[in-house]
Parts: C-alpha cells; structure tokens; sequence
C-alpha cells in the first residue's frame, strides 16, 4: 500500500512505511502515512526564504488572480475528490459540502480582495490622523504581510474545506502555507494539493504539504510565522500554551469543537412554518457529514410545552434516514470518519446518559445498506432529552457524531442561559417569526457565538442554513470555541499581516503610502490631470477652479429642477429658525454639481467614467452671494489588469473666506494610455 508523500523544499517526499489509515465505509487499507524524515525546520525556511518573497513582490490583485485561478482548476477536478471522500464516509451530498464550499471560499476570496483591496502590495487602513494643530503631524495604520508561514493544522472531517479555507486569506495576504492534515483522511488533502503543485499555478514555496505526525514542528516556529488549528478545544489549550508558540508570542487562531445550539421560538409551535423548518435543520445537522461537523446542533432549546412534540417529529424525520455505503444512491448518511471516531462518540453518549434518556436510535446497533456493518463506522443518529437543565452533561459533553440532545427552556431568560452554559459556541441559529424575541435572544447570545442565524420566513428559502460558515463572515467563536477568527471577509486577510502605525509629516506620510494625504506638496502647475493618462498621472497632480458666486436664482432654479423644495432652501424665516441655518441655504448637491462643473475637463480625454463619491460631508452653509473654489487633487492611483484604472481624487470646496464647504473623494476610471 502506497505511503502518502509530503511536499516541503519544493519537493515531493515518501517515507518508507508509515501508520495504516482504512476507508471508513469498508475498512479496507487506503493508505499509510508518515512524516519520518521530513526537516520540518528546513521546510519553514524554504517558506519564509522562498514563498514569501515571491508573493509580496506581487500585489494583492495579483495574488487574487491566482486564488482564483486555483480554485477554477480544482473546479475541473471535483470529481475525482468526491471519489476519494467517498472513502472517509462522506456521502455526495457530504463530499460537495466539503469541495464545493472549498472551491467556493477561494473564489469568493478572490472576489471580494479584487473589490475591496488596493492593486498594491501593502494595506492602508482608515484615516489619517491628525496629531498636531499645525497638520504637520499626522499618523496612519498600515500593514503588511508578516514574513513567516501560516501553518495550518487541520481536522480529519473537512479535509478539502478546512486547508483552501486557510490556505486563500493567508495567499492573498502574501504569505505562504504548509499544511499539516488529519491523519485518517490525510489521502484526500495530499491529493488536493498535489493538484495544487502539479497545476503550476503558484510561485514555489507558497504551499506545502507534511503528512503524518508534526512533533517538533511548534518549535521552529519564529515570530513572523502563524499557526492556525481546527479541531478539539483540548488539543487547541495545548498548541496555545506550547512554550515556543508563547515565548515567541507567535499569531494562534483556533477554531475548535463547541456545543452549539438551536433556539426555537416560543411561537413556532407544531404546525408552524417554523416549527417545520426547525425540525428538518436539527435533522440536517445530526446527520450531514454524519454530525461530524465542529457547527452542527448538539443541543436542541425548545419551549417545555414543545419538547415531546420536536421529539416526536425529529425522530419521524431521522426514520427516513438510510446510512450506509455513499456507494448507493439510496443512502443519505455514510460512516463515521474511522472506526476509532465511533468509539469515542459512543463514550461521548454514554457520558450524556448520565442525565439524558435516548429518545431515537441505539449507539450499539444500527441497519446498513450496501455494506458491512461491522466493517464500517457507521452508527445510527442518537436523539437524546434531557429535562434536568442543572445537569452539566449537555453542556460540557460533545459527542462528535450524529447526535443531538433535546432540552426545553421556561423563559427567554432561561434559553439564553442555557445557551451559555456551553461557555462558547462557533454557531447557533433561533428559529422564530416575533421580531422581540429574536432580538432578545440574539443580542443575549452573541457575547457567546461567533455566529447566529435567524430563520424566518423571509430568509428560509435562501439561507445556507444553521452550519454554513460562509467567507464574507466570521468563522470562529468564542471560549471553548477556541476565541479566534478564521474568514470573515477582510479580517482573514488582515489577520496574516502586522498592524503599524506610522507618524509622520504629510510629506513623508504620502512618500510612505503613495497616497497624497493633506497638507503634502502638490502639482498645481502644467496640464489638467484629467488630460493625463494612468501611465502619466501622479499622485498629488492638482487643479484649482473658482471662484462661482451662487445666486438665490440658481437656488431657485434647482429647487424647481430636481423638485427638492426643502423649507431650509425656499423658506427665508423657516430657514432662519433652523439652528444650524442663517437663512435660506443652497443644496448640498447644487454645491457638489457647481464643483464639477469648475473642475470637470469636457474634452474626450483619458477619463472614462465617474463611478462615485465617498466620504461626503457638508461642513459649512452655502448661502446667497457665497463663491465657491473647488480643489481637485489625485489621492490614489489603482492600476487594473486591463486597459484602465481606478483614481481617488481628493475634493474641498471652499467659501471666499476659507471655510470648506464640501469634502469628498471623486472616484473615476482613467486609461491607462491615450493618444489624443
């Protein structure tokens, strides 16, 4: 049997023999794994000397257009993954949770790096910020990509999902990965990233792959590089508190195993809407991926009037379940990741019963279709109900498999509690249709969770359901939840870079960033910038119009033009009365529409569009007999991969007197090159 081989150094590696891993529906062999052999410190070096370089020479745009490009390939090969996810258990329907949503945070990821960061290799984050009166000192965060490796150690049951997860927010921000995965569906992972490497895609170095065991690996680890960890909360303690990773204070995300419940409102009552939504998201939970997912439902808060009616309509739900070998189409929930992993959830069971009585299934027996029970590591869904709410078990017990524990709650008080008492949730969900109680108990949860949904009947046909973590949003919880953040949109990202704040003249400030900030030189002197293409603009090109003396006619006649009649611009002692007016005043957007008109180059020219305003603010009254100066000054330049860019202008409209008016960001697209 062949023994899974490592990609660290920029090269492939298989050790002699190594531990046994079996497919969990037959329990034939698959594969051995090992990781003797490996310099793991020789492969952390390669990263930071080989990786890193290579992706912060490129900018975050660039490095997007790989993300995607990686993970339109992996799209050309999912089906190959739903064969080898076949063997740890999974159903199709699992193994597409797994690829898919995989392949899904990547482009996502590529998507929203494109939108919302800059084509550039570092990242300025909010404001300037003045430090002086003068305006000669000001300060700015910015952050750049940290010059270690994002080691990731993953979990055995998203052995797809859990590495492209990590893997897209650390390549994006510039930093290389080495994956350490599971052991018991390791194949699958090593089989990703061989498609990975053998793609091309990505500069040497960005990935790499250690198969087996990782001791020692804690210990190379330097403060530039990061270690991000799914798995149990136990395991989680003990990376944290490695002696290395504390003096060192090395950057640690954690994403472990949480009791996360699902609330159901007091007026979801059998028969509802909700109520039925309910039902089929507890059964969903328990038994996609078999209930070995770290979001799944494992304790189920209903109303005390409700309980022997959810149990009565979960347990008819989960006598249509048909586990068995994904091999047969008739199949809707595999095995258990290994045969040791059934063991231990029928310990975790065992446990619970302490307190709680098995309200559907039998943790001993269970029927199996299209394949050996004995062989396989299957094991029928467990309902448990639990009606002592002082009791600890059902929340201090996890058993990491298709099982689900019923508890029922007096008060929104006492659900909120409940909910609590399992000291820090990834996910949670309330299922309700009262706007009141949906407040309360989000808000009462969410010091808890890293993740609530509510399901109503507006949101239930679209939403991802109870357990999607999604890549816009936070992934993560707190407490036993392991405190971290994986995803999250732009957090991900920024999570993988060091946070400086800079303090400096507005000069040098602009110098730093390449992003003119007020009160830094400008080029007021030559051509208008919007004669100028991308390839000849520079940041701090300028122009100054004015003055444009506005007339109470021109405030009349935008009034009755737009038929924005507003008492402040056509009432003299309404207006007056206001506090904040001496009389009428002229419209914010006639102040902004006069501005355009004085610093606008009507001439076809290299400035295609105007695509928007951001930061707008109104600072001082516009009144009769007022003469406006606008001054427009290019802020930043962004550069696309086609023929064109993106420009910020910079925009002050002032008074005769100084007074700004209008502040405001223009935001055009500029080609790149222009002939005329």
């Amino acid at each position: 049997m062949a023994v899974l081989r490592s990609y660290v150094s920029g090269r492939w590696t298989s050790p002699a023999d190594g531990r046994p891993v079996r497919d969990a529906v037959t329990g034939e062999e698959v594969a051995r794994v090992s990781a003797d052999g490996i310099d793991l410190a020789a492969a952390l070096e390669y990263g930071r000397a080989t990786g890193g370089p290579a992706l912060r020479a490129m900018t975050f745009h660039q490095r997007a257009a790989l993300v995607k490009a990686v993970g339109t390939m992996l799209r050309e090969h999912r089906s190959e993954l739903y064969g080898l996810s076949a063997r740890t258990g999974a159903t199709l329907g699992d193994a597409k949770f797994d690829v898919d949503g995989g392949i899904g945070v990547l482009l996502g990821y590529a998507s929203k790096a494109r939108r919302e960061l800059p084509n550039d290799t570092f990242y300025t984050e909010g404001a300037v910020e003045p430090l002086s009166r003068g305006g000669q000192f000001t300060g700015q965060h910015v952050l750049t990509p940290l010059l270690g490796v994002a080691v990731q150690v993953n979990a055995f049951n998203f052995p797809v999902w859990g590495p492209l997860e990590k893997l897209a927010p650390a390549l994006i921000a510039g930093v290389p990965a080495l994956i350490k995965p599971a052991t018991q569906t390791a194949y699958l992972t090593a089989r990703l990233v061989e498609l990975i490497v053998e793609s091309g895609l990505l500069p040497d170095g960005s990935v790499q792959l250690v198969c087996g065991s990782a001791a020692g690996l804690l210990d190379h680890l330097t403060e530039q590089d990061l270690l991000g960890f799914t798995g149990s909360a136990s395991t989680a303690r003990q990376l944290r508190a490695h002696p290395n990773v504390v003096a060192r204070a090395v950057r640690f995300n954690a994403e472990a195993d949480s009791l996360n419940c699902s609330v159901l409102g007091p007026d979801a009552g059998p028969g509802s809407d909700e109520f039925g939504w309910y039902v089929r998201q507890v059964v969903t939970e328990m038994t996609v991926k078999a209930g070995q997912k770290c979001t799944a439902i494992r304790r189920a808060l209903v109303p005390a009037a409700c309980v022997d009616a959810v149990i009565e309509a979960v347990s008819a739900e989960l006598a249509k379940v048909v586990t068995g070998s994904p091999a047969d189409e008739s199949v809707t929930m595999g095995a258990l990741a290994s045969l040791e992993q059934r063991e231990e959830v029928r310990r975790g069971v065992k446990a619970l019963q302490a307190s709680c009585a098995l309200a559907y299934g039998d943790p001993d027996r269970v029927e199996v279709t299209g394949a050996d029970a004995d062989r396989g590591a299957f094991l029928s869904p467990l309902l448990l109900r639990c009606d002592d709410n002082d009791r600890a078990e059902p929340h201090e017990i996890e058993a990491f498999g298709p099982v689900a524990v019923v508890l029922g709650y007096g008060s929104t008080q006492e659900a909120i509690a409940l909910a609590a008492r399992g000291r820090g949730s990834l996910a949670g969900s309330v299922v309700t249709g009262d706007p009141g109680f949906a407040r309360d108990v989000v808000l009462g949860l969410a010091p808890w969770h890293g993740r609530l949904l509510v399901l109503d009947a507006d949101d239930a046909r679209e939403s991802t359901g109870h357990g999607s973590p999604l890549p816009a949003l936070v992934h993560g919880g707190p407490g036993r939840a392991g405190g971290g953040e994986e995803m999250g949109g732009l957090r991900g990202i920024l999570h993988h870079m060091q946070r400086t704040a800079v303090q400096a003249s507005p000069r040098m400030l602009s110098a730093v960033t390449g992003r003119w900030v007020t009160g830094a030189p400008k080029q007021a002197d030559g051509p208008h910038p919007f004669t100028k293409p991308l390839s000849r603009l520079a940041v701090g090109d300028c122009v100054v119009a004015g003055p444009r003396t506005v007339t109470l006619a021109d405030i009349e006649h935008f009034a009755e033009f737009t038929g924005d009649t507003f008492y402040a611009h056509m009432d003299e002692e309404a207006a007056a009365a206001n506090p904040f007016f001496d009389g009428r005043v002229a419209h914010g957007y006639l102040v902004l529409s006069f501005a355009a008109g004085l610093f606008v180059q009507p001439d076809p020219g290299p400035v295609l569009a105007n695509y928007g305003l951001d930061n707008l603010r109104f600072l001082t009254p516009v009144y009769p007999g007022d003469a406006l100066t606008v001054t427009l000054t290019c802020k930043q330049i962004s550069p696309r991969d086609g023929d064109y860019g993106e420009v910020r202008w910079d925009t002050v409209v002032t008074k005769q007197d100084g007074s700004v008016c209008a502040a405001y960001d223009v935001l055009t697209m500029v080609a790149k090159e222009w002939d005329g």
